[in-house]
């Protein structure tokens, strides 16, 4: 299967679910265009509370489609833009993408992978044991989010559900993705 975009959500407000909308504009080194989180420096408030010049490294917020088939089987009811996601891939295995990856995405846009989202307790408000369903320990103990990934925008355009996207590897040595 091609990667592709599933589904696009927005959210003005600072709110955990992020409502499916038509299509959504990335502004570049901004994010998407009347999203809470859009803007040059952190908008996620525990973030803003500790130093809000940072950099926003969390413009955008994409999450793998397949996360949401694991869930499902698992009996959780998810769908696109619940656990705040901006963009819905289908195709990508996010969270194997070295850091600086970049993604290109329909017919201009462009997002650069900066992390791994560090999955909250706020995703236990939505369903119980929804936060401990999207994180595991692998073979040697260690922390696996399985909540999606962060990106920068580095070249602004509208972004559609159905878009194609094409993967470009950042130059070696790659780095694995942390949290951001």
């Amino acid at each position: 299967m091609s990667p592709v975009v599933v589904a696009v959500s927005c959210s003005g407000s600072h709110t955990m679910s992020k409502p499916a909308v038509a299509r959504v504009r990335l502004l570049a080194g901004l994010g998407v265009e009347g999203d809470a989180h859009m803007g040059a420096t952190v908008k996620h408030r525990s973030r803003v509370a500790r130093d809000p010049t940072q950099p926003n490294l969390r413009q955008v917020h994409l999450m793998h489609a397949e996360l949401f088939d694991e869930l499902r089987a698992k009996g959780f009811e998810v769908m696109p833009g619940l656990m705040g996601e901006n963009v819905t891939t289908r195709g990508v295995a996010l969270l194997s993408l070295p850091t600086g990856t970049r993604l290109h995405i329909g017919r201009e846009a462009v997002v650069e992978l900066t992390g791994l989202r560090n999955p909250c307790t706020q995703l236990d408000d939505l369903q119980p044991g929804l936060m401990e369903a999207v994180i595991e320990r692998d073979p040697a103990r260690g922390l696996v989010r399985k909540a999606g990934v962060m990106s920068t925008v580095v070249g602004g355009g509208e972004i559609v559900a159905g878009d194609e996207i094409r993967i470009e590897g950042p130059p070696l040595p790659h780095t694995p993705l942390k949290p951001v």
